[in-house]
């Protein structure tokens, strides 16, 4: 396969589709800028291959690709970007078929997918790197009503149909001089493959068991109503009184819908940087060197107190090692930028939690082997 006409070819769809998120450079030669890096930074670890760069998937991360997508102008002057957000499903597709440079998943490759892309695409190891941290909220309009607690317990009865009144006896118990209204709860779920989806119901079985036995990344349909996207929830649920969802904080911000908090067992904890973190802190991974899988059944079966492990580890699905070097090039460059540079607040003012740590460090030497 010509990695560098495919790559071609699928930016010209999907610089259409997505214009805001595409940096246009000066130069689209598969080069770089002198001969070496042109970095504004002057971070010596970057090539400076200049050249389209492109991505598709997961929708959780559209934000942040956004927030990299401008680092990454800034430090390789005449590299393009563009990101298509399809969601997860259709990113793991188009990364197997080799339609896009690197994909964007909020699940991991199974085994099959995995074996497929190696051989058919990468003709090297895949790796899954957990780049994009994205809390989960759960998130509701409820007039009258400014916080409400729930349990991974009630949350799953919840989205069952189990529970269908805001003044149940068991959303009660949890928000004692809350006064609760006689109003139905409007379940909004996502329509699409997501790989949100999966990851709730997966945090549901973990967190709750008993409780909720299906997963995947479509969402069960026997209560409430779906939407496309997480655009699409927050829209939904934003137009609804007594509505709720699950969906990426970021978007659930952006709509200025109200986050429950969610008691794991130590009491209620907030959703926030320092909760997030005090999870992220917990990590264990099932992959095995550079692929980077986490073991989310361990992190959504976390009850530490003030920690919230609620939360996407968004994977860039890549090669370690491309066919055409220079995409290889400027896929490390992308990724190093993101590690580093797009670790600021404008990625927190996007709902999304910084990379620090032990992560930071392990994610920071697996992009350093692309190549």
């Amino acid at each position: 396969m010509n990695r560098k006409q495919v790559g071609r070819g699928t930016a010209l769809a999907t610089i259409a589709a997505v214009s805001a998120l595409t940096l246009v450079g000066c130069n689209s030669d598969d080069n770089s800028a002198d001969g070496g890096s042109s970095s504004s930074n002057g971070d010596s670890n970057l090539s400076g291959t200049t050249g389209q760069l492109t991505a598709e998937g997961s929708s959780a991360q559209q934000k942040a690709m956004s927030v990299f997508s401008a680092k990454y102008s800034q430090a390789v002057p005449g590299a393009q970007f563009s990101y298509n957000s399809t969601g997860s499903g259709a990113g793991q597709k188009q990364f197997i078929a080799g339609q896009v440079n690197f994909g964007g998943s909020d699940s991991p490759l199974d085994d099959s997918q995995m074996t497929e892309a190696k051989d058919k695409t990468c003709k090297s190891d895949v790796w899954q790197l957990p780049m994009v941290i994205g809390p989960v909220a759960v998130a509701y309009k409820l007039d009258g009503v400014d916080s409400v607690n729930l349990s991974p317990e009630v949350i799953a009865k919840i989205f069952k149909g189990e529970i269908k009144k805001w003044n149940d006896d068991a959303i009660k118990k949890l928000n004692d001089g809350v006064n609760l209204p006689d109003k139905d709860i409007k379940v909004i779920y996502r329509s699409d493959e997501s790989g949100t989806s999966d990851n709730f119901q997966k945090f549901l079985k973990a967190s709750a068991p008993g409780q909720w036995d299906s997963e995947g990344k479509a969402f069960p349909s026997t209560t409430g109503s779906g939407a496309n996207g997480s655009s699409g929830v927050v829209q939904e649920v934003g137009a609804t009184d007594g509505a709720i969802t699950y969906v990426e904080a970021g978007f659930a911000k952006e709509a200025k819908l109200k986050e429950a908090a969610i008691d794991f067992g130590q009491g209620p904890v907030e959703l926030n940087k320092e909760t997030v973190g005090n999870a992220l802190d917990k990590l264990t991974y099932k992959g095995e060197g550079n692929n980077m899988v986490v073991d989310t059944d361990a992190l959504f079966g976390l009850k530490e107190k003030d920690s919230y492990p609620l939360f996407l580890t968004t994977y860039e699905l890549v090669c370690s090692k491309y066919q055409d070097s220079s995409t290889g090039d400027r896929v490390r460059d992308f990724l190093t930028v993101a590690i580093n540079d797009g670790q600021d607040s404008n990625l927190e003012d996007q709902g999304y939690i910084p990379v620090t740590g032990q992560l930071k460090d392990k994610l920071t030497s697996a992009i350093k082997e692309i190549k």
